[in-house]
């Protein structure tokens, strides 16, 4: 199947599922998870019927009767498979009879399967009851056409991911929406330049996995030969129960093995992974406002080799530098990290200013990405990718690599933007070449698939090599960060740059601001005349 193939189908199941939801009275958040379970459904039983194949033509011949022996649960595990019980088919439940309980079916099928699957056990959705029964099997029919019978592994991981972003768009099971989904853009930004390609993998705030999900394509398409899972060791940490099921979901069905734990990392450390991980990625929920100063685990936490950021009333503002002192501290000695942090971070005073000063003056701080507004699905606010690497090489030890890119993004609604593939290979050939590839358009940079034919590379660096861009990026070295009294803002570094949009008619909404300010001074003068003209 076509990566086309796979955008028309993902559209398709997509507004064919949201289309029944819409004629019901079930709100997106209502409708997320049980929709989500019937995606595992009928993803386990096109995975069984591809293991029945491999797992029946291997199975031994019992030499005292001649005949191969029944397959059982191990045969279909080491064949990446569960041994679906009849009733947990998907099958099964598309020829239910219209007298039989569709919701209670479905039910069974999601505890028969966690009965198999020790992994899914208590996460499954099994609140099908709530929904009316001519609407559940209007779903089942919706993932039982040819293209999704003959889907494979992949193909339903898009899908999952593809759900998964339109229900927080929608703005589903999360206060401010994508408390559960990191938008791919930031997420292929973060796995682009940490390369996570080995080892173990943390994300102390996974939400519903993508992170992991993410490194796994990433391994993937740069060695195709390489297992994931005998590549990498993935561990999540989750504070809402429901996101954490949903990370377990993300992973079965991308088939990646992993440790998901509901925990609130302010508090806790489950995996003990202090000074033990290769890679750390996050998107943790920004200025948390109600850590408890006093907790004891946080006064002894060996995660803040530089002390809680306290106020003069001893107390925790937010919990940005806790996270951020977190992440430092779980990498080993050649670990690099990625995550999202809120704007103000590069700039907090008092006692955040005094971790950020010693956070630099590890040599740890490898980059800073400002990003625009709107790239959140829920929210317009603008935010910063920070990078750390304890591996830098000797010359890069007190230098931080600054990019501005928050003119960098295609407006893909008026209320949404992305990075484009050309512009996300770009900002990663940025980061390699402060790593030592030289050349910006070598096609064989390290961990990226570039081209020559890269048009924003070539727009913002015509010589092919790395430079200096005034407005885009600057590397800087600890004198000038002191000078520029510890801030990590990059535009504070590296200039502005005033880009005019040659398809903007600027004259023509000139002359309609002026026409609207115009009919609001009228509409002034006219109330200001009604309220001069009462009679007190």
């Amino acid at each position: 199947m076509t990566q086309s193939d796979i955008k028309n189908l993902e559209k398709e199941l997509w507004d064919a599922a949201d289309d029944l939801r819409g004629n019901s009275k079930l709100t997106a958040a209502e409708y997320k998870d049980p929709l989500l379970g019937l995606v595992l459904l009928r993803f386990a039983q096109n995975r069984y019927e591809d293991a029945k194949v491999e797992v029946e033509k291997n199975l031994s011949i019992n030499p005292r009767t001649g005949e191969k022996r029944d397959a059982n649960k191990d045969d279909f595990a080491a064949a990446g498979a569960i041994k679906l019980p009849e009733k947990a088919k998907y099958d099964y439940l598309v020829d239910l009879p219209e007298s039989e309980d569709i919701a209670e079916a479905i039910n069974t099928a999601m505890k028969l399967i966690e009965a198999e699957y020790p992994d899914l056990a208590g996460i499954l959705p099994k609140s099908y009851q709530e929904f009316d029964a001519k609407l559940l099997r209007d779903l089942v029919r919706v993932f039982n056409s040819d293209a999704v019978k003959k889907a494979k592994g992949d193909v339903f991981g898009r899908i999952y991911e593809f759900f998964l972003m339109k229900f927080s768009m929608q703005g589903a099971g999360a206060q401010e929406g994508g408390e559960f989904f990191t938008p791919p853009s930031l997420v292929n930004l973060i796995i682009n330049f940490i390369q996570p390609n080995r080892g173990i993998i943390h994300d102390p705030a996974c939400g519903s996995g993508g992170m992991f999900v993410q490194t796994a394509h990433f391994i993937k398409s740069h060695d195709g030969n390489k297992s994931v899972n005998e590549a990498i060791t993935v561990y999540g940490t989750e504070l809402k129960s429901n996101n954490a099921k949903l990370a377990k979901m993300n992973l079965a069905i991308h088939g990646i093995e992993g440790k998901i734990m509901e925990s609130n990392s302010f508090y806790t450390n489950p995996f003990n992974l202090t000074g033990k991980c290769d890679f750390v990625m996050a998107n943790p929920p920004f200025n948390v406002d109600k850590v408890d100063a006093k907790n004891k685990f946080l006064t002894e936490d060996e995660r803040l080799p530089f002390g809680a950021p306290l106020t003069g009333k001893g107390t925790i503002g937010n919990g940005n530098y806790l996270w951020m002192q977190y992440f430092y501290s779980y990498l080993n000695e050649t670990g690099r990290a990625g995550f999202v942090m809120a704007s103000s971070a590069t700039d907090a005073g008092n006692a955040e200013k005094l971790i950020r000063q010693k956070l630099i003056e590890t040599g740890a701080i490898e980059c800073i990405v400002s990003v625009g507004n709107n790239f959140f699905y829920t929210r317009s606010l603008p935010c910063h990718l920070w990078f750390y690497n304890k591996g830098k090489k000797p010359e890069n030890k007190n230098k931080i690599l600054m990019i501005d890119a928050r003119n960098v993004y295609r407006k893909v609604t008026t209320t949404i933007n992305d990075f484009t593939d050309e512009q996300l290979e770009g900002l990663t050939a940025i980061i390699n070449a402060f790593r030592g590839d030289d050349s910006l358009l070598s096609p064989s940079l390290r961990g990226t698939k570039q081209s020559h034919n890269n048009k924003w590379l070539q727009e913002h660096f015509p010589e092919g090599n790395y430079q200096d861009v005034e407005g885009l990026c600057k590397i800087v070295d600890l004198e000038e960060v002191i000078e520029q009294d510890y801030s990590l803002t990059p535009g504070r570094y590296v200039g502005v740059s005033i880009e005019l949009d040659m398809d903007f008619d600027y004259q023509s909404r000139i002359k309609e601001i002026h026409a609207e300010l115009g009919l609001l001074n009228e509409e002034a003068n006219k109330l200001m005349f009604k309220i001069q003209s009462l009679v007190i």
